[in-house]
């Protein structure tokens, strides 16, 4: 049988330019009873449907939202603005979908919807014909929202920027043309569009290092930048901020949203912007803001070309795309917030209800609605948005705000959602990288692990055990510790006990990150140990209040060299926990040279120097601190990158179907004496001194060695082989772990800021080459020891438990605290001058985490 030809009322919503030189435009809405499409053009330009529209005048004795009923095509002169809108009534629904041709359509065109039915508050139904909205498929937006009555649906008054009014109360009669963006029309008809696009570069999952950005704030200061690029799109795809990324060493640009945005009521009633970009205007649009000045003079199509390009710019210089999306709500908040959209077409199936209150929306995301990702419509909406960045854009992957909400069935948390199983199949979205935030405000929306493959998630387990072990534990617990070898060793080797929930899912699926956008910086986890919000407006009470987070004795900034140290020590032993650890890495941008927030974790509406990136180190002509944490990470990042055992997909230790832990021989752990640990040294939260090993098929085995206890401390390494130091914590502040007793100087950087001198004069590529050819000498197994600059008193400790069986390298967790055997400190300092220690023995400082490489003995042949 020949299928029927398809119904054009059938087709995708959209606005389509056709062959004739007009446009097909569709909108959905199951419940309006009428719906216009409006064009806009300016009075000083003929119109291009004169002969088409009936004109309406002022003065007649219905109102014109009556009197455009009685023609198909009309038109009005708006004086105020200088402009006509010519409305074309449209046909429908069919299955849902309304329908208009325009006789002629161009590129730029500006246009909205106006949509009439019934106005019933109580049962959630809000339409209001006195309100241009939004076309949801709109690829371009022109115009922001202004703080006007004429901007809500129901009727109010705006006093000293506070809206006063009731959504349940009488409909608006204020025409909001004037207070509200339109959506502007992009012809994408051009079959040569994609000439030329580089090939992306599609890095594997295992060799995958994240670095999280904001557009405006990475570049908002940059020194480097001409002023007209500095918070752009084009300032990011300039070649100095890629060369520096190269630096780095990152693999995936992940951007906060660059989707089209509008400031929640809340803020503007405050004066206040939404920074971070999580309140989204458009699903199909870019944010204008980003765009240099001369692309937002131009128009929207100038704004998305500068988008394209910027991609094409990072995919050239290796880099993937990441784009963090906002489907879990829009910006139109709760019931009293502004009619922009999808609350004026059809609020009843775009947003979730109260189930006993229908009238009042489903919040789980804590900004006044909640996208229904139960309607298929709606789920076809955000694929339909997804593929369009992806496509057309070329982005590389998504990663979900809230990604519980869209994963919620009849209020419940299911992996098996519609919505993730049309991820999943999609031909081009599941081959992309899908990133869930795993968590949303609502009745159970804690779901870390819980989505299932392909897609990675946010690891805020990670997160925590990881500040509990290197901050709150020993400054605030000393000798009473909650986080120990147990829980660490679980998230060094992936975090098995949440993302090892069926076959074939691996390590790569736990997102590990010490910090994000949302919360403090790592540099502030060390400087502050409460949040200080207070620029936010809200007397400091946004924000979380659990942070694991100190400030070693001194509440920001400080003077202090001791604390100073202590501060950088601690920062990077996070960083090296997360670059050392199975998993994917997320950085934050700027925690890579300590950049802070001022103690600020919730700077969502702080668009200032607060969230900037600050690159004022560059200009320092001296080594710095920024200098020095910059080159520690970046050297990390070098050697994970390099090393094949961080490459796998798998994880070392993990955990079958039934629950129950497989034993691996790629890993092992090692007692600073030598020996394994037991069932009780893993059940011990004081063991905070030990050693992993990674075993390798064809590769040379890695050491990963922590000390998370005050005081230089001796580690006996495995006797098969020779070791060297790779990178150490430490390293920063001049000292790496040595063998024998005494901790030795890291001769491994110039005295130099080799950026400063190079930036003023020299691209940063040029700043590239002359690190990579800089002879960087690291103490170790294989070079003249250097003499210390670290006296140890207690410097070596005498190996112990001796006779401890080798205990299987997985079972559960944990340790008695080892007792120091040196008694006295005129004992410990005898024991200083005449203790020698075997050769295998190596003093590892205070409070550090160190990662060493396997030497093959010279008779073993590659």
């Amino acid at each position: 049988m020949k299928n029927p030809p398809l119904h054009r009322y059938a087709t995708r919503p959209g606005f389509y330019f056709t062959e004739d030189g007009g446009a097909d435009a569709v909108v959905r809405s199951e419940t309006a009873d009428r719906i216009w499409l409006c064009v806009y053009e300016p009075l000083d330009r003929p119109s291009a449907f004169y002969n088409e529209a009936v004109r309406l005048f002022k003065g007649s004795p219905i109102p014109w939202t009556q009197e455009v009923r009685l023609f198909p095509i009309c038109s009005r002169i708006i004086e105020s603005m200088y402009m006509r809108e010519t409305l074309f009534a449209m046909s429908g629904p069919n299955y849902g979908l309304w329908y208009v041709h325009l006789p002629k359509a161009w590129d730029g065109m500006r246009y909205a919807y106006r949509v009439d039915g019934q106005w019933n508050p109580k049962h959630d139904v809000r339409f209001n014909p006195y309100k241009i909205l939004l076309d949801p498929y709109g690829k371009g937006i022109d115009g922001t929202m202004k703080l006007d009555p004429s901007a809500f649906s129901y009727e109010c008054a705006i006093d000293n920027g506070v809206v006063h009014g009731s959504p349940d109360g009488k409909m608006s009669t204020l025409d909001s043309l004037g207070s509200m963006p339109v959506s502007v029309a992009i012809d994408d008809r051009d079959t040569t569009k994609h000439e030329g696009e580089p090939s992306h570069p599609h890095v594997p999952w295992s060799k995958t290092v994240i670095y999280e950005l904001h557009v405006k704030g990475f570049t908002a200061n940059a020194p480097w930048l001409p002023q007209e690029l500095r918070g752009t799109y084009a300032g990011l795809a300039h070649p100095t901020t890629l060369s520096y990324l190269q630096t780095l060493g990152v693999t995936s640009i992940e951007l906060l949203p660059i989707q089209a945005k509008q400031d929640e009521l809340f803020l503007q009633q405050r004066g206040r912007h939404n920074y971070w970009g999580y309140s989204t205007l458009g699903y199909f649009a870019p944010e204008p803001s980003y765009a240099t000045q001369a692309a937002q003079r131009s128009g929207p199509r100038a704004v998305r070309q500068e988008v394209i390009d910027m991609v094409r710019a990072l995919h050239e210089a290796g880099f993937e795309v990441i784009m963090d999306v906002v489907y879990n709500h829009t910006c139109e908040g709760g019931t009293d917030g502004p009619t922009v959209c999808w609350r004026g077409l059809d609020e009843l199936s775009y947003y979730r209800h109260q189930r006993n209150n229908p009238g009042r929306l489903e919040d789980t995301t804590g900004c006044g609605n909640t996208l229904d990702f139960t309607n298929t419509h709606v789920v076809t909406f955000a694929i339909d948005s997804l593929r369009y960045w992806a496509k057309r854009i070329g982005v590389d992957g998504f990663r979900f705000d809230l990604a519980a909400s869209l994963a919620r069935l009849d209020g419940d948390f299911t992996k098996h959602h519609p919505f993730l199983y049309a991820l999943r199949s999609d031909m081009l979205l599941g081959n992309l990288k899908l990133i869930m935030e795993p968590w949303d405000v609502g009745y159970q929306g804690w779901r870390t692990g819980q989505f299932g493959m392909p897609f990675g998630e946010w690891n805020d387990a990670f997160r925590n055990a990881v500040r509990q072990f290197w901050l709150t534990d020993p400054v605030e617990r000393p000798g009473n510790g909650e986080t120990g070898m147990q829980e660490m060793a679980t998230r060094l080797c992936g975090s098995a006990d949440l993302f090892a929930t069926e076959p074939g899912r691996g390590a790569p699926s736990s997102i590990n990150f010490i910090s994000c956008h949302d919360g403090f910086t790592t540099a502030d986890l060390t400087t502050y140990a409460r949040k200080h919000n207070e620029d936010n407006g809200e007397d400091n009470n946004d924000g979380s209040n659990v942070n694991y987070s100190v400030n070693f004795g001194h509440e920001g900034p400080s003077d202090d060299p001791a604390i100073n140290k202590r501060r950088e020590r601690a920062a990077l032993n996070m960083l090296g926990t997360l670059l050392l650890s199975l998993g994917t890495p997320m950085l934050q941008a700027g925690d890579e040279f300590g950049n802070s927030q001022q103690g600020n974790n919730n700077a969502y509406c702080q668009d200032n120097d607060i969230t900037w990136l600050q690159w004022d180190w560059m200009n320092s002509t001296g080594k710095n601190r920024q200098l020095n944490i910059f080159e520690s990470v970046s050297r990390l990042i070098s050697a994970r990158k390099s090393l094949s055992l961080f490459h796998t997909e798998d994880f070392y230790t993990r955990l079958t179907q039934i629950g129950l832990f497989k034993q691996s021989n790629r890993v092992q752990w090692f007692l600073p004496d030598g020996n394994a640990p037991v069932n009780t040294d893993w059940s011990n939260k004081m063991t905070r001194r030990f050693a992993m090993r990674l075993i390798a098929r064809n590769a040379a085995d890695l050491l990963i060695i922590i000390n998370g206890d005050a005081g230089d401390r001796s580690f006996r390494l495995p006797a098969d082989s020779s070791w060297q130091t790779v990178w150490s914590s430490a390293q920063a502040e001049g000292i790496e772990p040595a063998p024998g007793a005494k901790v030795s100087v890291a001769q491994h950087s110039p005295d130099t800021n080799w950026m400063a001198m190079h930036l003023a004069q020299y691209a940063l590529s040029d700043m590239i080459a002359h690190a990579q050819n800089t002879t960087h000498d690291s103490t170790s197994a294989m070079t003249p020891q250097v003499p210390s600059i670290i006296n140890q008193a207690d410097a070596f400790e005498p190996l112990h438990h001796a006779d401890r069986a080798i205990a299987d390298e997985d079972a559960p967790a944990v340790t008695t605290p080892m007792e120091d055997a040196a008694g006295s400190p005129a004992m410990r300092a005898a024991q200083h001058r005449t203790a020698t220690p075997p050769q295998d023995t190596w003093m590892v400082p205070e409070y550090s985490i160190t990662l060493m490489q396997q030497i093959k003995p010279t008779d073993q042949s590659d």
